[in-house]
């Protein structure tokens, strides 16, 4: 098996190289520094897909960042145009991968707090993330491939050593580990009008916020999953089956960390120190409520979906 990861030099994608090298697999890189293929090569990117037998697509900028001009342009861009050429590079292939996988978000539904967002019945948001996430599938899907089957996964936060584990645990450790309280707060016109201003949601007061995650081993799981599966292609959700609320998750870790006390922070609070380290409060304050609907109707069994077994393993693990 030929497997062609693109974005292999990111979180998810070093566990998935090394995981696919185990199985004995031949592993293909697209990306910058060190990789087989760099993108703008569109013919060294269609050498490396022709007679592949897979291709993960994990690539795009972090938004883990403030939504200034130039960085939602390079989120969108780092997205958008990756994948077009993937596209392109497959379709000038004469033996292009039977299987493409494609990143996506979770972050795509809408604010949630009222019920879970399903691949039948969920809703579609709205703002800038929500329009990342739905210029990216288009992208995906627009392509004409015949004999490529393309299943997005539309993955939750993925937890495991390092990404989001990083500042939650340090937060906690510093005794700031209790809610992430949602609250008025005034968004600028520009902001509102670049839908990156988190609207107030009282419904989602009080840490009530839902948190839909995924660990990184049942993320890695589930893309072989997909890949046995001949039958399975589309959208597909990513997500542990029961989401948990932003108080939970917060008790959880402490109770991981052995810290008894966390204090909470309000709406003025997150906005504050989101602009001190430069990131977004929306990152916490969204209600992402997702449910696996698809891959749990197909038989994949999720290894983890107990959050606080999960966070003690991951701090476990060297």
């Amino acid at each position: 098996m030929t497997v062609v990861i693109a974005g292999a030099s990111g979180f998810m994608g070093r566990r998935l190289a090394a995981e696919r090298r185990r199985a004995g697999e031949e592993v293909r890189t697209i990306g910058r520094l060190g990789a087989d293929a760099a993108w703008g090569d569109t013919a060294a990117i269609t050498r490396l897909l022709d007679g592949a037998d897979l291709l993960v697509n994990l690539a795009g900028r972090s938004v883990n960042c403030r939504y200034t001009a130039s960085n939602r342009a390079e989120i969108l861009r780092s997205r958008t145009e990756t994948t077009e050429e993937l596209g392109r590079a497959a379709a000038a292939a004469a033996s292009p991968p039977p299987l493409w996988i494609n990143s996506s978000t979770a972050t795509i539904y809408r604010h949630a707090d009222d019920r879970p967002q399903t691949e039948g019945g969920g809703e579609l948001g709205e703002g800038f993330s929500v329009e990342v996430a739905k210029a990216w599938e288009r992208a995906f899907l627009a392509p004409d491939l015949p004999g490529v089957r393309r299943v997005a996964l539309r993955t939750a936060i993925v937890l495991g050593r390092g990404s989001v584990m990083v500042p939650l645990t340090r937060l906690t450790r510093v005794g700031l580990g209790g809610p992430q309280l949602d609250g008025p707060w005034p968004g600028t016109p520009a902001r509102i009008a670049a839908g990156v201003h988190h609207r107030y949601r009282p419904t989602s007061s009080g840490g009530r916020q839902r948190f839909s995650w995924v660990h990184l081993d049942d993320a890695v799981r589930a893309i072989d999953f997909v890949r046995r599966r001949e039958d399975l292609d589309g959208v597909l959700n990513l997500a542990a089956p029961e989401a948990s609320t932003n108080r939970e998750l917060m008790a959880e870790l402490r109770r991981a960390l052995g810290v008894p006390v966390g204090l909470p922070a309000s709406r003025w609070m997150l906005e504050l120190g989101s602009l001190a380290i430069r990131t977004e409060t929306e990152l916490v304050l969204k209600s992402r409520w997702v449910v696996p609907e698809r891959l749990l109707a197909a038989g994949f069994t999720f290894q983890h979906t107990d959050l606080g077994e999960t966070l003690r393993s991951i701090l476990r693990r060297p």
